[in-house]
């Protein structure tokens, strides 16, 4: 399974797939930080994911690696848009990117799966409505190509406070916590 995608697929803020981040995070360093972790341990010997997030990337630059994280996988999962609703990119180019990710998958012979946005704390409440777009999107183009989306935004969404992670699922308001990867891991589904 290659795992492709921003910083949440990597696992920040204690973890990330690069050794030199991981050397500078020290005693910070949390391997159950990552949605990864959790799935392969429900999954077992079924899967082996490979963590392809990249911190701070938006879709077009997760897009440019997508053939080197997948080389040899037979499974894609799919992960990005905030860095570009952050950027103040527009939704419906991210949304272009995803689809075409999608379809590169697809054509490559992958089974291809989908995340959609997470809430976003610190981007609250301006960011609210371009992640209800472009999660909209992402579940629209999950129909249209028949690819399993993972609602990764309503595990974690407060539902005391529309548009934020529960506090119990982030600590820094930006990225999941442990307790918030373990949840996604619980959900996480084969394409």
């Amino acid at each position: 399974m290659a795992a492709l995608g921003d910083s949440i697929t990597a696992g920040s803020p204690k973890w990330d797939p690069d050794e030199g981040v991981r050397n500078r995070l020290g005693a910070a360093l949390d391997p159950e930080s990552q949605f990864e972790y959790w799935a392969q341990l429900r999954l077992g010997d079924e899967v082996t994911f490979r963590n392809c997030g990249v911190f701070g990337e938006r879709t077009d630059e997760i897009a440019a690696r997508q053939d080197a994280c997948a080389k040899g996988a037979r499974y894609l999962v799919i992960q990005g848009g905030i860095n570009d609703i952050a950027q103040g990119r527009p939704a419906a180019d991210a949304a272009r990117s995803i689809r075409g990710m999608v379809i590169r998958g697809k054509e490559a012979g992958l089974r291809v799966g989908l995340v959609d946005v997470l809430p976003w704390n610190n981007g609250h409440p301006r960011a609210d409505r371009p992640i209800a777009e472009l999660n909209r999107a992402i579940h629209a183009i999950g129909r249209e190509e028949r690819v399993p989306v993972l609602d990764f935004h309503d595990a974690l969404e407060d539902p005391r406070a529309e548009g934020t992670m529960s506090a119990r699922y982030t600590d820094d308001g930006d990225h999941p916590s442990v307790a918030g990867y373990r949840r996604l891991g619980t959900i996480f589904r084969l394409p």
